[in-house]
């Protein structure tokens, strides 16, 4: 019960705190959190203080608090790093400018009204400035205040104001090219559409500012003026009201008004003061970054030759007859000092910038290369011995290099990808003039080639009648021979087929990666392909996927079409083809067979060559039932199950046959039904993976056909 009770007690302690009962500054706080309203009241002051007569006591402080606030904003234009961190100025310019007249109104009233009764009738503040600025004469007093006025009303202001109103003019005139500017930079992808948003805001927020800093100067002018107005009025308007209404003899009237007046002037001018010189040095500060600390200190004193040549003129002043030593000399000494002082702060800073550059200049030391970098494989990898670098960096010729940027864009353009970028490096353990081609780290190819001397072959396979080095040409194994490089014309002449030694590397290369090309279609390639279609496509990509087929599944067909070197550039036509398969079948075999026939143009254009014709070998009737009957098994599960001696009874027919029209310079393609095709092809490619095998279905109605001969 007593923890219930005590629990009962808290609650209603809060609730009354809550309801601000127990809470003398509930009022004040939520006042605090608002500040929206707080400002509304201190205008609705101003205007307070402007209708109605004010306490001494109360001017008093409100005085004092003009005067913070004027320094409090020098404070804040001195240590802010750009004009645009103080946008707030201009509207806190205006609402000190109002409520130093209101002051001046309310101190005006209380110097008219209770003048007679000596120099503390406006307050304790305004008799201190009177007294201490005047020193008991009122003529010096009227001198300095004069002097004031004119300091802050011809120099200041008119200086400010005029920075502000050219700066207000530029910024109008350059906004367009400023605009110009950010677009450019965010066409060239230099920057993103977040920053150039910030950079534009930035932009329409410094011209703004300019543009409310010219009307600003205004209220700074007006205030100096109406100070001049309010002190003639007072000193006139007291003298009379002394002299004609409260009985004080000429010379009292004069002093008592005069230490008033000039004492309310002060106080309300040098506080005027102060916001013009912020002004000055917020308008002045556009071109500078950094506080005014910083900027100012830094450019002025950071020149060791500037403040030398002002330490020898103070010296020379010194010297002077008539002139007192003492002063010019400590300013010699002091600037003497700080030139050296920066002297050697310059020479520091060259000399860590030095150590920098050399620093950034000198080879690191080699960092221990992660181990998960051994697991990444090179797609495509060239290994020279050592007397074949030459080939890579040879001066005056076409180096390994640029025949590989080559090739890649000649199989980009007939494949329809770009094939892997290919990475060469030596390789110490192999002889001098030999080579290693590797794809996906296993070796592919090799050979031998003799750097400066030609490859000559016969295309009539006649013998070579040069004198050189028989070899056997590495990517078809023909006869060849090494001659020196200057037999060139006299191969030429023979008409031998003549080939440097970079060109036999990449023709090597170029075979192999047209093997196996269908290795190197990644997944990864795969998506490229289909991220990198025109925007016209893409929409059927987005039906197909994955509501019809994978991506694997697409990777899938392209792999088998380049497993048969069809090109996959017509990639919509292909994607087509593979939607509509779809429909029917997801075996992958029988979607590539339909998308085969759906290439025939292009599939018979390769077929026929140069030739004008497609040459054809057609499989018997006898041939063809038995594939048929030897498949066995429905959609991926179905295999071909021959016998071995009925294979090579069959795989010795087509060899002899595409041999025998090899001889005449024929190289026709077989022609199959379309069911038995992909089992024909998978028996051929093991003995001839260069020959074509062809269904009815992918012979384009227009082409022209020739039959050479029947298996």
């Amino acid at each position: 019960m007593a923890e219930e009770g005590g629990a009962r007690v808290a609650g209603a302690a809060t609730n009354a705190d809550a309801a601000g009962g127990s809470n003398p500054f509930g009022p004040l706080a939520a006042l605090s959190k608002r500040g929206d309203i707080a400002l509304a009241f201190g205008v609705v002051g101003i205007l307070v203080v402007l209708i109605l007569p004010m306490p001494r006591w109360m001017l008093d402080f409100l005085l004092a608090g003009s005067i913070t606030f004027s320094v409090l904003i020098l404070m804040t234009s001195l240590f802010i790093e750009r004009p645009l961190d103080f946008s707030s100025f201009p509207s806190i310019l205006l609402i000190a400018t109002v409520s130093r007249l209101a002051l001046n109104l309310a101190s005006t009233r209380l110097i008219l009204a209770n003048g007679h009764e000596g120099t503390e009738a406006a307050g304790a503040v305004i008799e201190a400035f009177g007294n201490f600025v005047m020193g008991g004469n009122f003529v010096i007093g009227i001198i300095v205040f004069a002097i004031l006025v004119l300091v802050n009303f011809v120099v200041i202001t008119k200086g400010s104001g005029r920075i502000a109103e050219v700066a207000a003019r530029f910024s109008l005139d350059a906004m367009p090219g400023k605009q110009m500017a950010i677009d450019a930079d965010l066409s060239a992808g230099l920057i993103d559409e977040t920053q150039a948003r910030e950079r534009r805001k930035s932009l329409e927020d410094e011209t703004t500012f300019f543009g409310a800093m010219d009307g600003a100067a205004k209220f700074v002018r007006g205030d100096a003026i109406a100070g001049l107005i309010i002190t003639f009025i007072n000193v006139i308007g007291g003298i009379i009201i002394g002299t004609a209404q409260q009985g004080l003899s000429l010379g009292d009237a004069a002093n008592n008004y005069t230490v008033l007046t000039v004492g309310d002037g002060l106080v309300s001018q040098i506080p005027a003061l102060i916001v013009s010189i912020a002004a000055g040095l917020l308008v002045s500060k556009a071109g500078v970054v950094g506080s005014v600390d910083k900027a100012v200190l830094g450019q002025l004193g950071g020149r060791p030759s500037a403040l030398g040549m002002v330490s020898v003129l103070m010296t020379g002043l010194a010297v002077l007859p008539g002139i007192p030593m003492i002063p010019f000399l400590g300013l010699a000494g002091a600037t003497g000092g700080l030139a050296f002082l920066a002297s050697r702060r310059n020479s520091r800073t060259e000399a860590t910038a030095q150590e920098a550059v050399r620093a950034a200049a000198a080879p690191s030391a080699p960092t221990e290369e992660p181990i998960s970098a051994s697991l990444q494989l090179d797609d495509i990898r060239i290994e020279l011995g050592y007397g074949l670098l030459p080939l890579v960096n040879a001066p005056g010729s076409a180096t390994l290099t640029d025949q590989i940027k080559g090739l890649r864009r000649q199989l980009a353009n007939e494949v329809g990808f770009v094939m892997p970028s290919v990475r060469i490096q030596d390789n110490m353990q192999l002889p001098a003039t030999s080579y290693l081609i590797r794809l996906k780290e296993i070796e592919s190819g090799r050979g031998e080639v003799q750097p400066n001397h030609l490859l000559v072959m016969d295309p009539r396979g006649d013998t070579i009648q040069l004198a050189g080095q028989p070899t056997t040409e590495p990517t078809f194994g023909l006869p060849a021979m090494w001659v020196p490089e200057d037999q060139r014309e006299e191969a030429g002449f023979r008409g031998y087929t003549v080939v440097d030694p970079s060109t036999v590397i990449t023709t090597h290369l170029t075979e192999l990666i047209r093997d196996n090309m269908a290795e190197l279609l990644s997944y990864a390639e795969a998506q490229k392909l289909l991220d990198e279609l025109k925007p016209e496509h893409k929409k059927l990509v987005e039906d197909m996927v994955p509501a019809q087929i994978s991506i694997g599944g697409i990777q899938r067909v392209l792999k088998n079409l380049l497993q048969e070197r069809i090109p996959i550039r017509d990639l919509p036509t292909i994607l087509e083809g593979i939607s509509e398969a779809c429909g029917f079948t997801q075996n992958t075999g029988a979607i590539t067979e339909h998308v085969r026939a759906r290439l025939a143009r292009q599939i018979s254009n390769i077929a026929a060559g140069d030739a004008g014709y497609v040459p054809l070998v057609t499989l018997s009737a006898e041939w063809e039932q038995a594939f048929a009957e030897a498949v066995i098994g429905q959609g991926d599960d179905a295999q071909l199950a021959m016998s071995p001696s009925k294979l090579q009874t069959f795989i010795g027919a087509v060899r002899e046959t595409f041999d025998r029209f090899a001889m005449m310079g024929e190289t026709p393609a077989l022609l199959t039904s379309p069911p038995i095709r992909p089992f024909v092809r998978s028996i051929v490619e093991r003995f001839r993976p260069t020959t074509m095998v062809m269904s009815q279905n992918e012979i384009h109605p227009r082409v022209k056909i020739k039959t050479l001969g029947q298996i």
